[in-house]
């Protein structure tokens, strides 16, 4: 692969996700298709689709030799070596609702890493972004997790998938877990939930039944941002991740792991 230029890449993520969350926030009042993918519970709306288009030619028009990974259907290989893996809207049921928990997920990747993430989240406006060995921020201000480190004073995110019986079961796990930590959030957006977690507003985030999508761009923030991820491919390109400040890390990946029932089980 040809020698990459890091803070360009960044700035193209970071200026495409705040225009496409602009403007996903206008058509959001606007009329338009609701339809359902993989279970009654999982929405889509044009506007995905739409957004998933604009970042797409956006990028191309700077970098047409770059590939495609795409929650609405795009998949391109790269010629350049540099993939864009994208959820145009994450938390399409809070789109829909107008529920103000949804964002724009951009990440470009290698074979081998993460270069830059951009995750915008909508109703603010804020990105939050980040470049390999480079930090992490919202904006200009440099984010880093929460220095907790007692678990029962933890502030932990997780969701939900969209499978009636894996919901059930994460349900069940939960049940071994919000008595064991301060409290449960559920913001219904994984990217949003990462990028909280690099900014300390949670002490960390669990979810398995995940997309590449979901969490290429928060996981890099994450990591940039002083945290510790585990992300665990789970099968039929799906994937478990935990993300946490590293003073409560280790021990709520622990209680994860009993709650689920086995040893060296994905949450």
């Amino acid at each position: 692969m040809a020698i990459v230029d890091l803070a360009a890449l960044h700035d193209l993520a970071v200026s495409i996700a705040a225009a496409t969350a602009t403007e996903v926030v206008r058509r959001s009042n606007e009329s338009f298709e609701v339809a359902t993918k993989s279970s009654a519970t999982d929405l889509v709306t044009e506007i995905d689709a739409w957004a998933e288009r604009f970042i797409i030619d956006s990028i191309s028009e700077a970098r047409p030799d770059d590939g495609f990974i795409g929650e609405e259907g795009a998949d391109s290989a790269s010629r350049s070596g540099v993939t864009w893996v994208i959820d145009p809207i994450d938390g399409t049921t809070n789109f829909v609702y107008r529920y103000p928990m949804f964002a724009v997920s951009i990440a470009a990747v290698t074979e081998t890493e993460t270069l830059v993430g951009a995750v915008a989240h909508c109703s603010s406006g804020e990105v939050y972004h980040a470049t390999t060995g480079g930090g992490a921020f919202v904006g200009e201000s440099p984010l880093a997790v929460s220095d907790q480190q007692s678990l029962p004073q933890s502030l932990v995110a997780t969701g939900f998938g969209y499978d009636a019986e894996q919901r059930r079961q994460q349900a069940q796990q939960l049940t071994h877990i919000i008595g064991e930590v301060r409290d449960i959030r559920r913001s219904g957006s994984a990217a949003t939930d990462l990028a909280f977690t690099a900014a300390g507003l949670v002490d960390a985030y669990y979810e398995a039944g995940l997309n590449r999508w979901d969490i290429a761009a928060g996981e890099l923030i994450v990591r940039e941002a002083g945290g510790l991820v585990d992300l665990t491919e789970t099968g039929n390109r799906r994937y478990s991740v935990l993300a946490a400040a590293p003073g409560v890390f280790d021990e709520l990946r622990v209680l994860l792991k009993m709650a689920r029932g086995h040893a060296d089980g994905p949450w």
